[in-house]
């Protein structure tokens, strides 16, 4: 594995560090005090090209590689973690599975768009009783002449509220299990969908997420992205790219919490030194730091990995794994080196905390990442 950037990802990188610094981290305490949806960061990103980082350029993409998209991420996210997800929503769980499913009319109708930043997307897999059981669907999708007809609920939508496109996860044939399920493309002002309000939620409270609600929507064959049958596929291979994004923007949290950490310490004084002059602090610094770096590496790698069209779903799901726990670990060590500033919102150690937790939970729980790699170790 090659660890030096090249000229492109370093630009990528710094374009990235440069947007964070300048237009997002001002913004982003705001961004989750009020729950607001960033859409003038949305799109400067789209602008930006990191809406559709790994889109060919024909494709209104940037045509860069799933490792340039990861350096960018972490540095969104490093800024605010509500910014960093609605990316990487677009990004892993829409444009990726247009791009290598959909059909060249999908393409040029949905992905262009979408990478350029002209339309927002969201992925529905989850349900009140589908989440990380992702075959047990409940939502239907049924043959009528030339459409299918589709009911159903989809829970925790990221970008759901504000989306124009969503790549929704269907049942076609209940009897076939995993194998009877299937993927469309559909447009979020279509007859018959509707959103519920926005989730109350512990953190990234700047990327909004609702329930959708699937009243006898009728949808065009056009839609299927696809075969019939093949929405399991489509939906584990995306998860695969999105896991990479998460792991990307737990590394971005656990980078915040470090680096906030490490400038506090060096301004508080306790017994007449800077707490970064105590050991026990500097033990924690240097944990912290050593976390953040191998959870990098294996993000890198997964990224390397898929971008050179290997089987990496073990890989992305070690990296999201690891480097979502580290964003936790990391963000209460924050707090604890903040002590009580550490648990009020005047400081930034408190939204890292609640921002990390979920990335634990998202693209797969860290139960379900231990389940895929000793899947992987079994069948070695």
């Amino acid at each position: 594995m090659e660890l030096e950037l090249s000229d492109e990802q370093q630009l990528v990188q710094k374009t990235a560090q440069d947007f964070a610094k300048n237009e997002v981290l001002p913004k982003a305490a705001a961004i989750d005090r009020e729950h607001r949806h960033p859409k003038e960061l949305v799109a400067r990103m789209g602008e930006l090209g990191f809406l559709g980082i790994a889109v060919p350029e024909n494709y209104g993409g940037a045509g860069m590689d799933t490792l340039s998209y990861a350096l960018a991420l972490e540095e969104v996210s490093r800024a605010c973690a509500s910014t960093g997800v609605i990316m990487s929503v677009n990004n892993s769980l829409v444009c990726d599975p247009i791009l290598k499913f959909g059909t060249e009319e999908q393409k040029q109708k949905w992905l262009v768009p979408l990478a350029t930043g002209k339309l927002l997307g969201c992925f529905a897999l989850s349900e009140p009783e589908a989440g990380s059981d992702a075959a047990a669907q409940k939502t239907v999708a049924r043959v009528d002449g030339d459409d299918f007809v589709i009911n159903g609920i989809k829970n925790w939508i990221t970008n759901g509220p504000v989306a124009d496109v969503c790549v929704l996860i269907a049942m076609t044939d209940q009897a076939r299990g995993h194998k009877g399920i299937s993927a469309f493309i559909l447009p979020m002002d279509h007859p018959g969908v509707r959103t519920g309000p926005p989730d109350k939620k512990l953190g990234i409270r700047g990327s909004q997420s609702c329930q959708i609600f699937l009243d006898d929507v009728r949808l065009p064959k056009s839609h299927l992205l696809g075969e019939v049958g093949g929405g399991f596929k489509v939906a584990m291979a995306t998860l695969d790219g999105g896991r990479i994004g998460i792991a990307s923007q737990a590394v971005g949290i656990a980078r915040a919490a470090l680096e906030d950490a490490l400038a506090y310490a060096g301004e508080r004084r306790t017994f007449g030194k800077a707490i970064v002059q105590h050991q026990a602090i500097q033990f924690k610094l240097s944990d912290m730091a050593t976390d953040i770096d191998a959870a990098r590496l294996l993000t890198w790698r997964a990224a390397t990995l898929k971008d050179a069209g290997t089987r990496h779903s073990s890989e992305a799901a070690m990296a999201k794994l690891f480097a979502s726990e580290v964003a936790t670990r990391a963000a209460h060590q924050c707090i604890q080196i903040f002590g009580g500033n550490g648990y009020v919102e005047d400081y930034p150690a408190e939204r890292h905390y609640r921002d990390a937790r979920i990335t634990e939970i998202y693209e797969g729980t860290s139960e379900i990442q231990r389940l895929v790699i000793a899947g992987s170790l079994l069948k070695e």
